[in-house]
């Protein structure tokens, strides 16, 4: 079907419309990086202003197959969220249910086990070193949770959101488990995924070399930390890019 046949026929009254194909593009071009899980996996996007409203993916649907009309719209302060036809999978609402209700400056949050966020995660040491500039780019921008707890169902996210409260932390490594990013936008969070999941393959293939790593100063890697952080429109440019792929390649995304 051509996008423009698509458009004709898409049900763009859908409330929060453009949020839901930027998160839908979010979602395939994750699989396409083979940074998915199966049907497991997360990601949210906050519509209101305090952020208890929130988009996200369906119950155990495959990134690749995500449409902008099948995400959910969910209230984080909804006791009975789990008891719908339409429920969530029950820790997606542990995890992303309790970030929106607590940590309302985490507009966008991605939730994923890609394999070298994972792998650093299950070091002893799951601190990223500065090692190159996407490393740097993280630098005192995380926080790593080394208290796994087991799956994210309410307790454990009551407990993870914790840990997000400064809000210059960006990224959780969530020890023996995989990674969550926040951002204030889909464009945001999804950079930030990808530039960590890059990071954390830079410094595992770094350590697989078993030679000393040339670290660099805190003072050099916070300098380019910030860089990156007022670096104009990158983060917005790579979403548009990977939107016009899949407005040429699988437009169906946008229904």
């Amino acid at each position: 079907m051509s996008l423009a046949r698509l458009q004709k026929e898409t049900p763009t009254n859908l409330p929060f419309y453009e949020e839901r194909v930027d998160l839908a593009c979010a979602f395939r071009w994750t699989a396409r990086l083979n940074m998915h899980e199966a049907v497991a996996n997360h990601f949210s996007l906050a519509v209101n202003d305090d952020g208890t409203r929130f988009l996200m993916n369906p119950n155990q649907v495959h990134f690749s197959r995500v449409k902008a009309s099948d995400l959910l719209l969910i209230d984080a302060n909804d006791p009975e969220t789990l008891e719908g036809p339409n429920a969530p999978d029950p820790t997606a609402w542990g995890l992303h249910g309790a970030i929106h209700r607590r940590v309302p400056h985490a507009r966008c949050v991605m939730h994923v086990h890609s394999i070298h966020a994972t792998v650093l995660a299950s070091l002893a040491d799951s601190t990223l070193p500065p090692i190159d500039q996407n490393t740097a780019g993280f630098f005192n921008r995380y926080v790593v949770d080394g208290h796994y707890g087991g799956l994210a169902f309410e307790e454990e996210g009551e407990r993870c959101s914790q840990l997000l409260a400064d809000p210059k932390h960006k990224v959780m490594i969530m020890g023996n488990h995989g990674v969550l990013v926040i951002g204030d936008t889909v464009a945001d969070a999804f950079n930030r995924m990808f530039y960590f999941e890059r990071a954390a393959e830079t410094y595992i293939k770094a350590l697989w070399t078993g030679r000393p790593l040339r670290v660099l100063s805190d003072a050099i890697a916070e300098k380019t930390a910030a860089e990156m952080d007022d670096y104009p429109g990158q983060a917005e440019r790579h979403l548009a890019e990977l939107k016009a792929i899949l407005d040429e390649q699988e437009p169906v995304y946008r229904n």
